[in-house]
């Protein structure tokens, strides 16, 4: 990785000097009290990766229920070709496959025009301002990072699935769009459908031949990024996580929204450290800008170090602050396509 010296580096792999910022106007909040998480329910300190399991068990159950988690859809996804090209010896196709039973959603799977092995494959979700997924697919240039489409030109298979937010909206709002996912669950929350939506994308990389199944990474920005967070952790196929100014802390971005956890997470009781803890020992990476991440969330990374020291995988953790703000800027597209090269490449 170039090394920029505007830029701080956080994490296991040491620590850089330079200078930050914060995002104009932003009021920088005060962290949450972060529990410890090695500590049984007895008050024991857990010392052991068989006891932290266990401990990880817990975590998930308590979060899941939560949630009001949806059942996984058992049917293989079958993809319905809507649209296809080829820009610059890649196949680019917009796709339909059924989401939730009788339910078809629609995504870009994007990949290098001559596969002749297995190749890992990357769930690219997109943000708020690109609900069409037309620029992380490149299909549209503009403010938007194209991260799914030069991934794809970095050698890897990536699908890039639309958020619920936007599915057949027409004119409703995003409460409207989160009553209808509700009317159908009663009891779950907008995390549990962005949740499901993304492990259901991970089913489309699982379903083709030329995805190597054992590689499989998630990245996101902004929104996404909070998807690309809980896809993470929750998901085990998935081995590899860049998470981009998604505002990890619970106090410190929306995720009191109706579409994320509504705000009875302010009296939940519970932080995400316990779920950033349920990534490890994935390589999780944490970009911050000084806006919804940054410097200021380093106690996130300092909370789950032990649960990664019982693995033996302390450099698998890290957080980046570039200190321009929420937007992905140059540095964080080449910080995000060296980690997943350098982890997803070389998973064995």
């Amino acid at each position: 990785m170039k090394r920029v010296n505007f830029i701080r580096t956080i994490g296991l792999a040491g620590i850089g000097l330079g200078i930050t910022g914060l995002t104009k106007g932003m009021k920088v909040k005060n962290t949450e009290e972060l529990p410890p998480l090695m500590v049984d329910p007895e008050g024991k300190p857990i010392k052991s990766i068989q006891q932290w399991k266990k401990q990880r068990d817990l975590i998930k159950k308590r979060w899941l229920d939560y949630l009001g988690a949806l059942d996984p859809n058992p049917e293989k996804p079958a993809l319905k070709v809507l649209k296809e090209d080829k820009p610059e010896g890649l196949v680019r196709q917009y796709v339909e496959y059924e989401g939730e039973p009788g339910i078809m959603v629609r995504g870009y799977l994007i990949k290098p025009g001559r596969i002749h092995e297995p190749i890992p494959g990357i769930v690219a979700m997109h943000s708020t301002s690109d609900n069409q997924m037309l620029g992380i697919a490149g299909v549209e240039e503009g403010k938007i990072v194209a991260f799914g489409y030069k991934l794809a030109k970095q050698g890897f298979v990536v699908f890039c699935p639309q958020c619920f937010l936007w599915h057949d909206k027409g004119d409703r709002t995003d409460e409207q769009q989160v009553e209808l996912f509700m009317d159908r669950h009663p009891g779950s929350r907008g995390m549990a459908k962005m949740l499901f939506d993304a492990q259901r994308a991970v089913d489309v990389l699982d379903s083709l031949a030329e995805v190597d199944t054992a590689r499989i990474g998630c990245m996101g920005h902004s929104l996404g990024a909070k998807e690309a967070f809980y896809l993470g952790a929750f998901d085990d196929r998935v081995k590899v996580i860049v998470s981009n100014e998604g505002g990890i802390g619970i106090k410190m971005s929306n995720w009191d929204a109706v579409w994320y956890l509504s705000k009875d997470i302010d009296v939940f009781g519970h932080q995400h450290h316990e779920v950033l803890s349920m990534a490890a020992p994935k390589p999780f990476l944490l970009i911050g800008g000084d806006s919804a991440d940054g410097e200021q969330r380093s106690p996130y990374i300092d909370a789950v170090k032990p649960v990664y020291g019982l693995y033996n995988k302390n450099q698998n953790i890290e957080l980046r602050n570039h200190g321009t703000g929420h937007s992905a800027i140059p540095i964080t597209e080449e910080w995000t396509y060296d980690w997943m090269k350098d982890h997803l490449n070389y998973i064995r």
